[in-house]
């Protein structure tokens, strides 16, 4: 069954740390491209990280760039995303997506994340 399984979301106090996990089966996982993306509540859903498939190339967008590491595990098919210094307006609920071009597209079902004291 192809599907992606995200992890680690949870509520944590502004200034504090969350390590997402994104864990991959039924694809050829190395193959894929990577992304996280965020929706925040009555907001578009935005993309937040992507990683290459060999993990060479790596993008953030500008609000999480210094904060957020993206890195992937090919042996294990299974992406992270370490997010440090949180702040309020991190929360939303993460994403991880799957594409390789002509091949296959894949969504997970979500983690929600939530900074507040």
């Amino acid at each position: 069954q192809v599907q992606l399984v995200e992890s680690g979301g949870g509520l944590v106090q502004p200034g504090g740390s969350l390590r997402l996990s994104c864990a991959a089966s039924g694809f050829s996982f190395s193959s894929a491209v990577m992304r996280w993306y965020r929706q925040a509540p009555g907001k578009e859903r935005e993309l937040v990280a992507s990683i290459s498939n060999a993990g060479s190339i790596v993008n953030y967008a500008d609000s999480v760039t210094g904060r957020f590491t993206i890195s992937r595990d090919n042996a294990k098919m299974t992406m992270y995303l370490q997010m440090n210094s949180l702040k309020p307006e991190d929360t939303a609920m993460y994403y991880c997506y799957a594409r390789r071009v002509g091949y296959f597209e894949v969504w997970g079902q979500g983690t929600l994340v939530n900074v507040s004291s």
